[in-house]
């Protein structure tokens, strides 16, 4: 009989694409033998052969484009089967495995997934959650394989985005048919991840087997083909590991690309402008090529350029610093080679201006010190931090200014009622910055708390994206280390950012004498274009004044 092959399940994927037929008509092939390539805008996927039989037709060639349920090839089969039948197999690892779960007494043969007697319901793809205004994702970590069990809530990757790693759970117990992702692949909200084929369990139908021995070792091939168990339309098929002349194929095809490392859709952008990707140099994890390096080869191609480096500034040339002594190569986590790429970014593009200022905080650390007494009962501790974030506040309302983003074409300044502070955080892998939501609805002993946990979720990796979404103003604090004064640089689009350094006695004249007055340094960076030196100086001399009588803040 013929057997039709049709496309599964590409979830939302758009435009599928046939990019390589991997059989020819007439071949003989076995269960689950790849016979094509489809490549989307999200991933490449092979389809295997639900039967074993011979080649009969391809409906499709290379380059054609197909959607769910388009008739791929025909296979003739010259046996006949009917719908819902369990393959059988002789694999005595799958058929011990079926006993014990069904308590069967005599020998059985099951089509099995993951070693499970169980019928495979409804699929699901798991996609990229919102992720707010993160740039490059990538996948740091697959934790699962084709065929693997899960239970809900159980992670099945790990993102990593240039603020903070984020693991993502499957809310579907079931089996993992397909992984459309590889690690060091970039993402975005909306791409898929894995498909996960739900399950319950069904009544199993025995059928006697002979000549099983009773022991013997599995092979790793055996694992493989154990673990890769795949769901067709109406029946269930053990998968085989893939043959070596398969594998060669696929050996065959990333010669011709130079060895280069990059997502489908990268390949297909780069296709699409006529982009050789093996002459682009790749900024992504293991050097792969980003969507933003074909951008730039590009645009270095129309300015007449060689490579894609530039934007008008000199180079800094390479050293070869081994000429001079030993060195080290140590390599840059994620989070401080996007740190640095973000900082560079704003340097370059915004006109930073720093006020330097001083607040004296005699009484107000008297009093907080006072206020820490009384808290110390309940277990809760108040922060010079919590002060200055309450403050800077009360400055922001005064001046909104400050509250604010310029538009691209400076024709407006964006200012925003909502006051979301962020806070520079030092952990192993660079600097994060969380956000206070919120924070003039807040007291003091709250945002002290609320500034402390960030900051340990920070510490242990554990923020979640929308804590470092929204913030309109940051702070900076260098205090707890030292220093007299420093220029932080913007996180645009905010237009300033202010550093707090070490406080320190100093003799301060009152129009009679010297007193012994704690003064705090303070370092306001701003952005030129949406304020004025002048307006900066009210703003840092308003700070001051509210930090020396915290009182100010109730009038």
């Amino acid at each position: 009989m013929l057997e039709q092959v049709l496309v599964p399940d590409v979830g939302e994927a758009e435009d599928v694409e046939v990019i390589e037929l991997l059989v020819a008509v007439g071949d003989v092939i076995d269960t689950d033998t790849s016979l094509v390539v489809l490549e989307s805008d999200k991933a490449s996927m092979e389809i295997p052969s639900p039967c074993a039989g011979t080649i009969k037709s391809f409906a499709v060639s290379e380059g054609d484009k197909v959607t769910e349920g388009s008739l791929l090839a025909e296979i003739e089969t010259g046996e006949k089967s009917q719908p819902g039948e369990v393959t059988q197999t002789s694999d005595p690892e799958l058929v011990n495995a079926a006993e014990e779960q069904t308590g069967a007494s005599e020998p059985d043969t099951y089509a099995a997934a993951n070693l499970a007697p169980r019928k495979m319901e409804a699929s699901k793809v798991i996609l990229v959650p919102d992720v707010g205004d993160a740039q490059e994702i990538i996948v740091a970590e697959v934790l699962v394989h084709q065929g693997d069990a899960l239970e809900n809530g159980d992670s099945i990757v790990v993102l990593e985005s240039d603020k903070a790693s984020m693991e993502i759970p499957t809310d579907l117990a079931g089996v993992v048919q397909e992984i459309f992702i590889n690690e060091g692949d970039e993402v975005r909200e909306g791409d898929s991840l894995v498909t996960i084929v739900g399950w319950v369990p069904i009544e199993v139908v025995a059928q006697n087997t002979t000549d099983i021995p009773e022991e013997r070792v599995e092979s790793t091939s055996e694992k493989t083909a154990r673990s890769d168990a795949v769901t067709s339309v109406g029946k269930t098929v053990a998968v085989k590991p893939r043959s070596n002349s398969q594998s060669s194929k696929y050996q065959d095809q990333e010669t011709k690309t130079g060895g280069v490392h990059a997502g489908p859709a990268v390949r297909k952008q780069a296709r699409e402008y006529g982009v050789n990707i093996i002459e682009v140099a790749g900024t992504g994890r293991k050097d792969r090529v980003l969507k933003e390096d074909i951008h730039e080869f590009v645009k270095a191609r129309i300015a007449g350029k060689g490579s894609s480096g530039g934007s008008g500034i000199p180079e800094i040339p390479q050293m070869d610093f081994t000429k001079w002594g030993e060195v080290e190569n140590r390599p840059l986590s994620r989070i401080r080679k996007a740190s640095a790429k973000n900082l560079h970014r704003s340097w370059l593009n915004v006109p930073h201006v720093t006020q330097f200022d001083e607040a004296d905080i005699t009484d107000l650390e008297v009093f907080r010190k006072a206020q820490n007494l009384e808290l110390q009962s309940r277990g809760a501790k108040v922060t010079l931090l919590a002060f200055l974030i309450k403050a800077v506040v009360d400055a922001l309302k005064k001046y909104p200014q400050f509250n604010s983003s310029i538009t691209s074409d400076y024709s407006h300044l964006i200012v925003k009622k909502y006051y979301h502070i962020g806070i520079a955080v030092e952990t192993d892998d660079g600097l994060v910055v969380p956000v206070l939501k919120d924070a003039d609805r807040k007291g003091v002993t709250q945002l002290a708390q609320e500034s402390a946990e960030l900051a340990n979720l920070a510490r242990d990796k554990k923020l979640p994206m929308n804590a470092m979404q929204g913030a309109t103003f940051s702070i900076s604090s260098l205090g707890g280390i030292g220093g007299t004064a420093f220029t932080p640089i913007l996180n645009a689009p905010e237009v300033a950012i202010l550093g707090m350094s070490q406080s320190k006695m100093a003799p301060v004249y009152d129009g009679e004498t010297f007193n012994p007055r704690l003064m705090l340094p303070l370092s306001l960076s701003y952005d030129h274009r949406a304020i004025d030196g002048a307006e900066a100086a009210r703003f840092t001399s308003h700070l001051g004044a509210v930090l020396s009588d915290i009182r100010r803040i109730i009038m």
